[in-house]
This record gives C-alpha cells, sequence and structure tokens, in this order.
C-alpha cells in the first residue's frame, strides 16, 4: 500500500513537473547577429524551491533544451541566445525534475586582489578590488583600485596595460571623471597626482554565474579631498560587469554598465573636458603606431577619430595568438548620454611619436552634464574582444544585437493564468 501511494505522489509530482509556465515567440532583429534576450517572469510562478525551471525551443522534432538563466530581482527576467539569422521561432518555459545536472558554464572567482570572470576555464578578464601601489620611486598617490585587468582576448592575449611610465594613472579598463564642479571647486578625479580626489572600491554587490553569464555588481566611491584633508563621497557608482556567453569562436562579450548617484544635496557637475568617464581603455604596451588601428562607425581612421561621435569603434593591433591581430569592438548603448558618442583616440604621434593606444568613449567631451541630487543616469558599453579581424559590416551586427532587442509575443498558457 505504502509503495503504490509512493508511485501516485510521483506520478503527480511529475504531471506538475512538465507543466507549462509560458509560451513565447521571438520575432528576430533585421541584419543583427546573436543577442542575448531576457524575457520577463512578471506574473509568471517561476518559484524555483521545488520546481527547477528550463527553457526548451519548439522545433518540428520536439523540445529541445535551450541554455538559459534566471535573474531575480524587482523585475524578473529569463536569458538566453537568440540568433536573428534563423528567423521567428517560438519558446517555452517549463518546470522540470529536480536534480539535473548541468555543466559548469561561466564562472567568477575571487582572491584578496581581484575577482575574475572564466569562460570554459579560461580567464577574461579580472577587476581589482584592492589598491594596487605603482612601480618603487613613484609618488604614492598614483595607488588605485576598481579597475579591469588583465582584460584577455579569446586567444589569451593580454590587451590592457596599467602604470605605464608616460601615464602612471592609466588602470586598463576604468572611468574617472577629469573637471568636475563639486560644492563650488573644481576636483579632478583621473589625474591622481594632483590629490584632488580618487576612486575607491566600496564592495561587491553580487555575484553571479550560469550558462548563460557571469559577473558581478560593484560599488565605487568617487572621493575628493577637504582642504581640511577629510574624504567627501561626490558619486556613488555602481558598475555591473558580465561576461557573455556567446557561441561564436574566437569572440568574447563583455558588458559594462555604469549606474551614477551623487549624494551632494547641491548636485555636482561633470565639466566638458576631452577626457573623463565613460569607458576608458589603455591598450597592451605592444601596440604602437605602425601595428594598430582604429575604425569607428562614421568611417574614421586613427588619425581623423579623435573629437568625432560614433556608434561603436574598432580598435585592434598586433598580437601573439595564431591570427597575428587581436583587438575590442568598442559599442555605445543609444541611451547612453550624447549618443553617437564623442571620443578621445590617441593619434599615430601621440606620447612624442611613440603612437600608444588609448581609447575613451567621452560623453562630456564637447557639453558638461550636471548630476542633481535624487537622480540616477545610465552609460551602458559593450566591448566585442576578438582575435583576428574584425570588419565593419560585422561590427554593424554585433551593434545591432547590442541596441535593439527582439521582439518578445507571449501565447496563452492554462497553466500561466
Amino acid at each position: 500500500m505504502k509503495h503504490y501511494l509512493v508511485v501516485l505522489l510521483w506520478l503527480f509530482a511529475g504531471g506538475l513537473y512538465s507543466r507549462d509556465l509560458a509560451r513565447f515567440s521571438v520575432i528576430p532583429v533585421r541584419d543583427a547577429g546573436i543577442s542575448q534576450v531576457s524575457v520577463s517572469l512578471e506574473g509568471i510562478n517561476y518559484n524555483t524551491d521545488d520546481f527547477p525551471v528550463a527553457l526548451y525551443k519548439i522545433t518540428s522534432g520536439g523540445l529541445k533544451e535551450v541554455d538559459s538563466q534566471i535573474e531575480t530581482g524587482v523585475s524578473a527576467k529569463i536569458w538566453f541566445l537568440f540568433n536573428n539569422r534563423e528567423g521567428s521561432k517560438e519558446y517555452v518555459i517549463r518546470q522540470v525534475p529536480p536534480g539535473t545536472e548541468k555543466r559548469q558554464g561561466i564562472t567568477v572567482t575571487r582572491n584578496e586582489q581581484s575577482a575574475t570572470i572564466k569562460n570554459n576555464g579560461l580567464p577574461v578578464l579580472s577587476y581589482n578590488h584592492s589598491e594596487v601601489s605603482p612601480p618603487e620611486g613613484v609618488d604614492m598617490k598614483y595607488r588605485r583600485a576598481a579597475f579591469i585587468h588583465p582584460l584577455w582576448s579569446p586567444g589569451g592575449e593580454v590587451l590592457t596595460r596599467i602604470q605605464p611610465p608616460d601615464h602612471y594613472h592609466h588602470y586598463g579598463i576604468w572611468n574617472p571623471w577629469t573637471r568636475t564642479t563639486v560644492d563650488g571647486r573644481e576636483v579632478d578625479f583621473w589625474n591622481l597626482a594632483k590629490g584632488e580626489g580618487t576612486v575607491k572600491f566600496a564592495g561587491y554587490l553580487e555575484a553571479v554565474q550560469g550558462l548563460v553569464y557571469a559577473g558581478f555588481k560593484v560599488h565605487h566611491e568617487h572621493v575628493f579631498f577637504t582642504l581640511h584633508g577629510r574624504e567627501k563621497v561626490a558619486i556613488n557608482e555602481v558598475w555591473d560587469i558580465r561576461v557573455w556567453e556567446t557561441a561564436i569562436e574566437g569572440i568574447t562579450i563583455v558588458d559594462i554598465t555604469a549606474n551614477l548617484n551623487t549624494p551632494v544635496e547641491k548636485g555636482i557637475t561633470l565639466d566638458a573636458y576631452r577626457y573623463g568617464g565613460g569607458i576608458g581603455f589603455r591598450a597592451t604596451e605592444r601596440w604602437h603606431r605602425d601595428n594598430c588601428t582604429v575604425l569607428t562607425s562614421g568611417g574614421k581612421t586613427r588619425e581623423e577619430a579623435d573629437g568625432t561621435s560614433a556608434r561603436w569603434s574598432i580598435v585592434e593591433g598586433e598580437s601573439s595568438v595564431d591570427q597575428g591581430r587581436s583587438g575590442i569592438l568598442f559599442l555605445s548603448h543609444p541611451s547612453n548620454r550624447m549618443h553617437p558618442e564623442p571620443m578621445r583616440v590617441w593619434p599615430e604621434d601621440a606620447n612624442s611619436g611613440r603612437g600608444d593606444m588609448f581609447f575613451q568613449f567621452c560623453p562630456i567631451r564637447h557639453t558638461g552634464w550636471p548630476l542633481d541630487y535624487g537622480q540616477s543616469y545610465t552609460l551602458k558599453y559593450r566591448m566585442v574582444i576578438f582575435d583576428g579581424t574584425l570588419g565593419p559590416e560585422e561590427a554593424e551586427k554585433h551593434w545591432k544585437s547590442f541596441s535593439v532587442s527582439p521582439v518578445i509575443r507571449f501565447h496563452e498558457t492554462a497553466a500561466a493564468e
């Protein structure tokens, strides 16, 4: 009798596990590549305590499970990859039996110095939460944390550089503001030697890993030093760093979303200047005037790009990988201030003719930006990191995938009512 009841309970539970939670179609973006798609779970009972959730694509041969990942929060969603070139597809979100083993996916590991994101065991980037001191004999004002280095190409080439002798305040991928007005005085968070301000790591807010993306949110404090030597916070910033599964060999995709908020009741101003904020990149010392190129969405080359605006910019150079070249496609989101976004690009005669590479999307290049108390401001960037070469047609497809979301159309299901 007991055995009979166990079987009945198992069959009943199995029926629940196979219940469809939602069905929807995805309408592709024209001329785009692979998109990272999120579908809202609002109004859907996706509680995973007892009933894990999986995503399936409906095909002529039946259901095919798709790698997916749930992001919880105020507005929960499920993420997956969608190939726009395959046309419209229909999907179902379904409860599945517990205990199903899944592969590791993209991971986050952390030590005393940094957090590193790996994809299939290969490092993509390290974020330094502990301060890095400058070389011996250099002013300790140059020490800082809260930056990305190294950033690796898919083939293992390090593309970033920190503390170059010509600019000790350059730190891989980073974004301090240069000319700002705070409490009526000018504060420089970029040129650390001035001793006016800096950017500090203030803590991890979360870390996630999974089959679709891995990353973390970190809190930065842009602090300035008062006339009495005390520190005051001018900007609270949250960096959301995500590394995506791409389904494209030889390509890594990294998103950096920065949310800015000032605690200064009178507000502050990010004054117009040729450097500052956005996303800054100091390239490997291997790149110079003879082996590094730039091409923007406006058709500008390295000699022409500085001060112009673009949706995207390809920065690439010589590399030790088999393909002989590596690079980064930088993408500015349409929601960003001053999009298409102004840029700072060192020309070929930079640094006394050495031609080192520095690139930055700079939303205050031409116009200052007031930040009001009680308001939040967001900047979104994507880096498509590659080995070999990447042309303008492919760059445009990546920008379409980043800037335009496929249309989601829900279908009625009995379980979703």
